[in-house]
């Protein structure tokens, strides 16, 4: 256990040469002229992972958290085109995975139209990239393994009122889901397995910022004032019945590990501050799913339902005159066939050297009855630098 503490020491103080020698600003302009204009830029996010269960052997490796280059284009007025890709090993698998990939209508400055491979319209923590986030991590509001749409193909509206103090949008198109029983996992059919059940998803969500817009964007930089805004959002996902491969005809189950989805709904509840060092972000969710298999019990589900409830709170203050920031998080996750809730605390450092482009962050989480096993409890050190060009 020494060992991997110090070992961690060392990578962190490399990490933080490393990102020290260079800075730039997110995405580069390559060609320009008229309305013809092409940008390229990514990110590239390194992580140290440590995790120590209860009563097991502590395990460590490093590893590339998100490789993702980008491209984005037009080559007529109003429209512009993405195409994004991650090179990285995500926590699920190591496979290269298409992330963005849309055409995007920007005739007026306050609506945006998107066609093609975006982010489902939901929940407030997964809007927000990866890079502008203040945990290294999401909690569970913002997870697309416990119930959070991911990425659908399909059509999406962004609008903004009020000089976008109101902000609402809508989105509509095929989303997959993974049967594992111990999560509802949704990903675009981009990236599906042959397993995963095909459905359609509608989400729509809108937020309001009284005293100003309010980006999707955790941290606050030393800003003169508070600003605060709510957020609310829902969806309902339903199977097209084409490829549930894990029930039989009489609706039997076929594998006590796997659970097609019939149908899934949620709503989200959120509150947000930003101002002076100080950010804080609260949300509550409610999920529910239903299998296609009648009494499926397994895993999250309970005689074929379950009802996820998910609660996190993340609160950050900057050091005055300076780029470091404190972290602490807690969040929740009660499912209908869990002995008890999954709860976590997690304790993190931010160092920013050029806001979110370049940083380096440490977080200790403290996850306790994982799964919903009672004293099942899991340790994690994550050590991760960022660097967005």
């Amino acid at each position: 256990m020494k060992r991997l503490v110090v070992r961690g020491l060392h990578l962190a103080a490399g990490c933080i040469v490393a990102a020290s020698l260079s800075s730039t600003e997110a995405g580069v302009v390559v060609y320009e002229e008229g309305d013809k204009k092409v940008e390229v830029g990514g990110r590239v996010q390194i992580q140290y992972l440590q995790t120590s269960p209860d009563g097991g052997e502590s395990l460590d490796e490093i590893f590339l958290r998100r490789l993702r280059p980008y491209i984005q284009a037009s080559v007529t007025k109003n429209w512009v085109g993405k195409i994004e890709f991650d090179f990285g090993e995500n926590l699920d698998a190591d496979e290269v995975e298409v992330k963005d990939a849309y055409m995007l209508w920007t005739k007026h400055e306050d609506h945006r139209l998107f066609w093609g491979n975006s982010k489902t319209t939901f929940a407030r923590e997964f809007l927000t990239s990866s890079t502008r986030l203040e945990l290294v991590e999401r909690t569970f509001t913002g997870d697309h393994n416990f119930g959070t749409p991911d990425r659908m193909l399909g059509l999406r509206v962004d609008n903004g009122a009020l000089d976008e103090r109101l902000t609402y949008q809508f989105s509509l198109g095929a989303e997959h889901h993974d049967p594992g029983f111990q999560r509802i996992d949704f990903d675009s059919p981009v990236s599906h397995e042959a397993d995963w059940n095909e459905g359609v998803v509608a989400a729509a969500r809108v937020d309001f910022d009284p005293r100003g817009h309010m980006p999707l964007q955790a941290a606050d930089f030393h800003t003169e004032e508070f600003k605060y805004g709510f957020g609310a959002g829902g969806y309902y996902w339903t199977n097209d019945d084409d490829n549930n491969t894990y029930t039989d005809a009489a609706g039997t189950s076929l594998d006590p590990t796997r659970a097609d989805l019939d149908e899934a709904s949620g709503y989200e509840v959120a509150f947000y501050l930003r101002g002076r060092g100080l950010s804080a972000d609260l949300a509550y969710q409610g999920i529910h799913g239903e299998t296609v298999a009648t009494g499926f019990t397994g895993g999250l589900y309970l005689d074929g339902e379950t009802d996820l409830d998910k609660s996190s709170v993340t609160v950050g203050y900057m050091l005055p005159t300076t780029t470091v920031e404190i972290v602490v998080g807690w969040d929740a996750l009660d499912a209908s066939n869990y002995q008890t809730t999954w709860t976590a605390t997690i304790f993190g450092v931010n160092y920013y050297l050029d806001k979110h482009n370049l940083k380096v962050q440490g977080n200790y989480r403290m996850g306790k009855d994982v799964f919903g096993v009672s004293g099942d409890d899991l340790d994690t050190v994550q050590i991760q630098t960022q660097f967005v060009f």
